[in-house]
């Protein structure tokens, strides 16, 4: 099994950390992986991605142009990503920011209004958890309790705080991202 996933969205919406967070989870299931993150002109406001790969082996390139996986969490990372995905592949997609029709009929488009959610549950930053646990769930890359535990396991001392309402985010996406039809 190896999964190539492009996470992506405007600096500060937290695309690198939910990366991150995948990529821990991996790391801490004994997977291989990769972790490349890549900043646009300004780390708050401007555009940020990170590929993640995570493989039971050895990892040729830590570089892919057709991930199996995106999650896009604004239209400029949609636009970018959608057209890359490879065929039968798999995007997860911000909806309460993102309304545009589908462009491909290959791919499966799973829509997680992250934004709402996290809103709802008291932190709208919390929108890159709700739409990792979406990914998570419909990619089975690893379990959703690995990606948990990562969290609690990862998270800086000094936001032990936000533990609880970002394990919510995640299980609230992934059972969005379970919900939707294929």
């Amino acid at each position: 099994m190896q999964e190539e996933m492009i996470f992506s969205g405007f600096g500060g919406q937290g695309a690198l950390f939910a990366g991150m967070v995948l990529a821990y989870a991996g790391m801490d299931s004994g997977k291989n992986l990769t972790w490349i993150p890549s900043y646009g002109p300004e780390m708050r406001g401007g555009t940020a991605h990170v590929t993640v790969i995570i493989g039971d082996e050895e990892i040729g390139s830590p570089i892919t142009r057709y991930p199996s996986a995106a999650m896009a969490l604004n239209s400029p990372s949609l636009e970018k990503y959608e057209p890359l995905v490879k065929e039968g592949g798999v995007l997860v997609y911000n909806s309460s920011l993102i309304s545009r029709v589908h462009q491909r009929s290959d791919i499966r488009y799973i829509p997680v209004p992250a934004n709402e959610v996290a809103t709802n549950l008291g932190n709208v930053k919390m929108a890159n958890m709700v739409a990792l646990g979406a990914l998570v769930a419909v990619t089975k890359v690893l379990p959703l309790e690995a990606v948990a535990q990562a969290l609690r396991d990862h998270l800086p001392e000094s936001k032990r705080d936000l533990v609880e309402p970002n394990l919510e985010a995640l299980r609230r996406g992934a059972e969005l991202g379970t919900s939707v039809v294929p």
